[in-house]
């Protein structure tokens, strides 16, 4: 990761936790099932797995992990940037917000 993004990701949005504890313990799910998918790959590539199936497996995990990150943007537009704003930091925020839009869509 580069330095801006680690500077970005250590913004004092961060002092916004993820709440309430439902959405934690949803995206916690989502991302432990990504987890398995992963050391699922990982057998299919030790056994020698056909490498469409792998690609295919490939695919399932990639679309898992984006909606987890949709998930997790969709929070932060509606309680961190919000809170920003109502708070008179309307510019920076919206700024912080297309960067990692954008970086997302890169992805």
């Amino acid at each position: 990761m580069m330095d801006e993004e680690v500077e970005m990701m250590e913004h004092e949005h961060s002092k916004h936790p993820i709440e309430p504890n439902a959405d934690k313990e949803r995206m916690l799910k989502r991302l432990r099932r990504v987890e398995g998918q992963i050391r699922g790959l990982q057998n299919m590539v030790q056994d020698d797995r056909y490498c469409v199936d792998i690609l295919i497996q490939i695919s399932a995990v990639q679309a898992a992990l984006k909606k987890v990150g949709y998930s997790l943007l969709e929070h932060h537009a509606k309680t961190c940037v919000v809170h920003d704003i109502k708070n008179g930091k309307e510019e920076e925020t919206l700024n912080e917000l297309m960067k990692v839009i954008d970086q997302y869509a890169k992805s």
